[in-house]
């Protein structure tokens, strides 16, 4: 639950460019006058209507005094009044927008703002095609306009019933670029029609009869849905009237439209409209004169949201309607209301000491409210109610259930755990706290009896994301419950990575495995996305698969129950799901992510521990398992296998890669994994290449690759060793014997005199080492220092002369002249 703040002050008119010249404007008093903000935030601009002797005028304020031109335009009369100021926003500059004035006759002035520069004119441009023709309601909706214009009869004696039916409803596209703007053609949504204001939210249009002087046509309001070409007749007192989709102009006749609604909307009461606006989320805003607020839905149906205080609104008493996020704000005669827009209720009711209060864009913050005054600029901030109250009695119950469940497993009594009995007794404190926090965090209606404890406090502070995560989850799955059919895919999406994304930072155990499970079948396309983001799977640079997933998400993945354990109705575990979601959406990703699976594990599992996944059934296996349980074999498939054994870089499963790519006979591959995979260990190079040279003496497709086969020979493998392998796996054959075959495909000691070559001349080990030690500069090895001493003469002449075998050189020792 929110509660407003305190109004405080958080500009003066100091930070605008002719700030002064704002404040005097605004002290002025005149209600003619309007107010808007830029999308930004960063620019005021005020209207000033039909107040002479200051001629009518529209004048730019910008924030921060930013040096460049300003915008100050000045109209009178003959010139037609001005309709509207409108925003556009540029779909071919990312985060840029402009201005559209647009005059009475048509004429409409683009202009743009460049930091430095200031305002200036893009372009003039004439919307209407008639010369008579007279915009009266004009608003933007997405990158288009739209206006409802009157059309004069060319009689001017005709009849005045003709006459009512004179405006067009029109739309046309205007496009923004770097070199210049662009109007596309005229496109007629409704045309023969009463006189209507429109009002746009990003998908649809709201056509509000303009006046009630034609009672028939002022009893229903139409919707218009540009994406589907279709108008929808809605009486907001009676609901849903008609809906058709205008495949046609001449479907779009407002007469021909009414046909078979208008004895049933003959019957109802004109519409009660004093104040119109469209709210943040689509829907339409209607204030009564009753003073009732009421929200049209865009599939026509109505709901009731608040009654402002003082009763019938006076005749020409000025209401201003905003929301900010959930919150609606209503201006009333200097009465600041501030309700929720999905409950009704009554948050804040403040009386302002100034009577001329304007409503500004807060610049993407939803929970703050700034009021333009003539003192300034104020705002309201939105807070957590610290008085919060008790939650809906479902999640109460919802957690105790949940808690009950829990300690039932964990129970070694046969009785039956009940929710009253988990209430009254004191050793099962969890759930009762966790109770109290779920009274002081979600959105309730009714008081606390008490305050919060001390100790719960901070498991509140400790479980406030996890809180909000969950209340935006509950919002979320409202929103898929009461959304309309064309976006309740995009809501499941949302629905199903936010219900992944909460399992895996929970317990995985049988029964949120097997709810997993239903979410991979029911939304598989959904689940793969949830997987991808959950795991933050994406390709780096160099184009390898990299995953950011926490240790804690590994392990759900990793760790969680078995197929031993998890028992039957078709439940697998999560990453035999999560395999399956690789192979149906994104199959080249599977080898490498169960590589990076086998990374995780041996970081933070012993080599076969029996508490790792490792310690069970190998990772790789476990993938080849759910390769192999497709209903269709394929070549792709063949590849797969290649792939999931290979990257597991053990020892058998590269033998069983090469054996298998020698059974395909691609010969090209298997000579690529042999030269790869023999340096893992000297154990596989020599059953790698005794089992290739037992390949080389059955056939000759090898012998274009021995170049590059030969220097795979182990150490260890003598001449004798070789020629032992290949007597082994020679053909036999009952014809000619096998140096004298008629046959190209024998092997012949031609073909095998290079590799024994390369075995005999290689040197011996013990050769090796003592070449190494000749070869090294350590070799004689360094004189030790020598002390200096004086020595009396019968010493010197007895001490032990140098021999000659410590001045021999390293070549008189290889030729044996020291000992």
């Amino acid at each position: 639950m929110k509660r407003a703040g305190m109004l405080r002050q958080v500009s003066d008119f100091s930070d605008f460019s002719r700030g002064h010249w704002l404040q005097e404007l605004l002290c002025q008093g005149d209600e003619h006058r309007h107010v808007l903000s830029s999308p930004d935030g960063q620019h005021l601009l005020v209207v000033q209507k039909s107040r002479p002797p200051p001629l009518p005028r529209v004048m730019a304020f910008q924030r921060h005094c930013v040096s460049g031109a300003d915008l100050e335009r000045n109209w009178q009369p003959p010139q037609p009044a001005l309709v509207g100021l409108l925003f556009l926003q540029s779909p071919l500059i990312l985060g840029s927008w402009v201005l559209a004035i647009v005059w009475e006759h048509g004429r409409t002035e683009v202009w743009h703002f460049v930091v430095a520069v200031g305002w200036q004119l893009l372009q003039t441009l004439e919307l209407c095609q008639g010369v008579r023709a007279r915009i009266v309601s004009v608003c933007s909706q997405g990158a288009s306009l739209v206006w409802c214009e009157e059309r004069p009869p060319l009689d001017a004696h005709s009849d005045m019933s003709k006459c009512a039916f004179r405006f067009c409803v029109c739309t046309r596209a205007l496009e923004v670029g770097e070199q210049g703007v662009r109007l596309g053609t005229v496109g007629i949504v409704l045309h023969n029609s009463p006189e209507y204001q429109v009002l746009a939210s990003p998908q649809h249009v709201f056509l509000v009869p303009a006046t009630a002087t034609f009672t028939t046509t002022s009893t229903f309001l139409l919707i218009w849905h540009p994406e589907k070409a279709k108008l929808t007749i809605t009486a907001p007192s009676a609901g849903f009237v008609h809906r058709k989709v205008l495949h046609s102009s001449s479907e779009s006749d407002f007469r021909k439209l009414l046909l078979g609604s208008v004895g049933l909307l003959s019957g109802l009461a004109p519409l009660d409209i004093h104040t119109s606006a469209v709210s943040n989320s689509g829907g339409l805003l209607l204030v009564s004169t009753k003073g009732t607020v009421n929200m049209v839905e865009p599939d026509g149906t109505q709901r009731h949201i608040f009654d402002l205080d003082g009763g019938p609104l006076a005749q020409g008493s000025h209401v201003q309607l905003k929301t900010f996020g959930s919150i609606l704000a209503c201006m009333l005669a200097g009465v600041l209301y501030l309700v929720d827009q999905n409950s009704g209720r009554l948050i804040e009711k403040k009386i302002l000491s100034m009577k001329e209060v304007y409503f500004l864009e807060s610049s993407g913050e939803e929970d703050t409210i700034q009021l333009l005054t003539q003192t300034g600029i104020y705002s309201f901030s939105f807070s957590k109610s610290e008085d919060s109250s008790r939650p809906e009695p479902c999640l109460v119950e919802m957690v105790f259930e949940e808690a009950c469940r829990y300690y039932q497993r964990r129970s070694l009594s046969s009785s039956k755990l009940t929710v009253e009995k988990l209430k009254k007794d004191g050793v099962f404190q969890a759930p009762v706290a966790l109770a109290a926090i779920l009274q002081h965090s979600l959105h309730q209606k009714q008081k606390p009896a008490r305050g919060l404890q001390d100790t719960y406090a901070k498991l509140l502070s400790t479980m406030s994301l996890e809180l909000q995560s969950f209340m935006s989850l509950e919002v979320l799955k409202t929103c898929v419950v009461c959304a309309p059919e064309s976006e309740v895919e995009s809501y499941c999406s949302e629905l199903v990575e936010q219900e992944v994304s909460r399992v895996l930072h929970s317990e995985v155990d049988k029964d949120n495995l097997a709810y997993l499970n239903s979410i991979f079948t029911s939304f598989p396309r959904a689940a793969w996305k949830a997987t991808k983001s959950c795991l933050q799977l994406q390709q780096n640079g160099d184009g390898l698969l990299v995953a950011r997933a926490t240790p804690e998400v590994w392990k759900k993945v990793l760790g969680g129950p078995q197929q031993e354990e998890v028992g039957q109705n078709g439940v697998v575990p999560l990453f035999e799901l999560i395999c399956a979601s690789f192979l149906r959406f994104k199959p080249v990703w599977l080898p490498s992510f169960v590589e990076l699976t086998q990374q995780y594990v041996s970081i933070s599992w012993a080599y076969s521990s029996k508490e790792g996944p490792e310690g069970r059934v190998p990772l790789y296996k476990r993938a080849l398992g759910v390769l192999a349980k497709k209903s269709e074999r394929s070549e792709a498939d063949d590849e797969m296998e290649l792939e999931l054994l290979l990257c597991s870089k053990r020892p058998k499963a590269v033998l069983q890669a090469l054996h298998l790519l020698i059974r395909l006979k691609r010969w090209q591959r298997v000579v690529e994994v042999a030269e790869k995979f023999s340096k893992l260990s000297p154990l596989l190079n020599k059953e790698i290449f005794t089992t290739l040279l037992a390949e080389f003496a059955q056939h000759r497709e090898l012998d274009p690759y021995v170049d590059t086969l030969w220097p795979l020979c182990p150490a260890e493998l003598t001449a004798s060793d070789i020629v032992t392998v290949v007597l082994q796996y020679l053909p036999h054959s009952q014809e000619d014997p096998v140096p004298f075959s008629s046959k190209g495909n024998q092997l012949t000691v031609g073909l095998l005199k290079p590799l024994l070559q390369r075995v005999v001349q290689r040197p011996c080990v013990q050769d090796e080492m003592y070449l190494d030690a000749l070869q090294s500069s350590t070799f004689p090895p360094p004189t030790p220092p020598r002390e200096h001493k004086i020595l009396s003469k019968a010493a010197a002449d007895d001490a032990p002369q140098p021999s000659m075998a410590r001045t021999s050189s390293p070549s008189a020792l290889l030729q044996g002249d020291s000992v």
